[in-house]
């Protein structure tokens, strides 16, 4: 097998970085208050010229694969596979001639042949040859650089507290999240395009079973989940958007849902056999307890949304016959966007014991092709064997992929919810830019309105009209509609990688073993 040349490096797509750049610089128009070259404008300039030049040549995707950590195993070559077999080169296979016709026949080994793989780690070079190694290093690299930029202005909102500013970082949190959905698409497309596969089904099955899911899901009163769905806010944006009823707002969401659902479904799966694999090959009882929390963190972020099971318990504890009330509501919201942010983090630490788990499914095919009899191709023993190592960055994609889009789910509902990273709750009112008419009109002058002052007093009386209409659109997109939006994509997105990966622990535990 001929690799590409090791000269190739790894660009981003310029225009996405183009386009952040234009995009910013709009902002820096627009907004009255972000200053000729704000904080925000430099931090944002200065990550989109680092993702162009310095994280083609620095990825931590690239570590990730690279770092030495995780070893592939080779497929064997046909002079391997002859001389485990007994055969000389001379004898590599028969050609038979039937009607004037030449029939070349494969050469087969046995099955049970005393077959070793040799391991190696991976290599820069190894990973050109990869299916979906740039979309895994732009999704990951991309995701780096959007949370320093998230980290760099909450730091800044802390120190700072500007006023009359938009959070650049919801910006970038939006681009991960765009970019995660595309991946995700991709690969679901990809089964879609096979022609005799049940993957097909199992995606189409998966997505009606969480469409009736997120239907049942939202008729649930708030006294047993509490997203926020069914305050105010949420008959104002009814109000808003015309003729719309609140049955078909839910209808929507419940689409979107079952599309999540479907892009979420052999992640879920995969990251159920991966797990069954890491235990076996794990012998230390903390790494196994730490991949048993990492398996269950799902769960666990979905019980932070069930009143009765959490909420009440964690902020009134029953002492006696009393309850206590321990923390405040604001103080549980923060102390669970902190739980799953920890959560996520677990999970990227366990990614090496997991991808190391799937490239051990090679050895565990020929283990397993040694128990049956008869031959098989030396061609197709080399694909089961060579197969597992070029579609590891489609499973490194399917890991990553639910974790990037958890997170940022996360940051966005703690930023456009109000919430807070502290213990300690501050009331963080919106910033909201009151337009003064009289001001934004001026004073009446008192000589006669020539041609020049009535376009002039029109062009005002405009953007009069314009600033009361993106009032009302900031009254109605309230914090507490992004709050519960967000809580409850949150809560979905967990619900139904957990919903999944149980699914997949049962297939792979029990029925594959019947």
């Amino acid at each position: 097998m001929t690799l590409f040349s090791t000269s190739f490096t790894w660009q981003p797509p310029a225009t996405t970085c183009q386009l952040v750049k234009e995009y910013i610089f709009f902002l820096s128009d627009q907004q009255p208050g972000f200053g000729v070259i704000g904080v925000q404008l430099v931090v944002t300039m200065v990550m989109a010229s680092v993702i162009q030049k310095i994280i083609p040549h620095y990825s931590l995707a690239r570590w990730l694969l690279c770092s030495g950590s995780l070893r592939w195993y080779q497929h064997p070559t046909e002079d391997e596979l002859r001389s485990l077999a007994g055969k000389q080169k001379g004898q590599k296979r028969k050609d038979r001639k039937y009607n004037g016709h030449i029939d070349s026949k494969p050469l087969t080994v046995p099955k049970d042949i005393d077959l070793q793989l040799e391991t190696k780690c991976i290599t820069e070079v190894d990973t050109l040859a990869l299916h979906y190694f740039p979309e895994f290093q732009w999704l990951v690299d991309f995701t780096v650089a959007a949370t320093v930029v998230y980290l760099i202005t909450e730091l800044y909102y802390s120190v700072a507290q500007p006023s009359g500013e938009m959070n650049i970082s919801v910006v970038w949190c939006l681009l991960v999240l765009a970019f995660v959905v595309k991946t995700l698409f991709s690969l679901t497309a990809h089964y879609f395009k096979l022609e005799e596969s049940g993957e097909r089904s199992l995606c189409i099955t998966f997505a009606f079973f969480f469409f009736v899911k997120a239907m049942a899901i939202l008729i649930v009163t708030e006294n047993y989940l509490e997203f926020g769905l069914e305050t105010g806010q949420f008959c104002t944006i009814v109000f808003f958007l015309g003729p719309i009823s609140k049955l078909t707002f839910k209808l929507i969401l419940a689409l979107l849902c079952s599309l999540i659902g479907a892009f979420l479904t052999f992640p879920g799966l995969r990251l159920a056999q991966m797990h069954l694999d890491a235990l076996n090959l794990t012998t230390t009882k903390f790494t196994q307890t730490l991949l048993h929390i990492n398996f269950l963190s799902p769960l666990i972020m979905v019980l932070l949304w069930v009143k009765p099971i959490t909420k009440d318990y964690i902020m009134n504890p029953t002492l006696g016959k009393e309850s206590v009330p321990l923390m405040t509501e604001q103080t549980y919201d923060t102390l669970r966007l902190w739980a799953i942010v920890l959560m996520c983090v677990l999970r990227l630490a366990m990614m090496r014991h997991h991808l190391q788990a799937y490239l051990n499914l090679a050895q565990k095919g020929v283990d397993q092709m040694k128990k049956e009899a008869g031959r098989i191709s030396t061609v197709d023993l080399q694909k089961m064997v060579a197969r597992v190592f070029y579609y590891l960055c489609v499973i490194a994609l399917q890991y990553v992929a639910p974790l990037v889009m958890l997170l940022h789910t996360t940051l966005l509902l703690k930023t456009l919810g109000g919430h807070s990273w502290w213990v300690y709750h501050e009331e963080d009112l919106p910033c909201t830019h009151e337009m003064n008419s009289d001001s934004i009109m001026g004073e009446a002058p008192t000589a006669a309105p020539t041609a020049a002052t009535v376009i002039e007093t029109g062009a005002r009386a405009s953007v009069a009209q314009l600033s009361v209409a993106l009032g009302g659109l900031r009254t109605v997109f309230s914090p507490l509609l992004f709050r519960g939006l967000f809580s409850f994509f949150t809560w979905w997105i967990a619900a139904c990688l957990f919903s999944t990966s149980l699914f997949g622990l049962f297939y792979h535990q029990y029925l594959m073993a019947a």
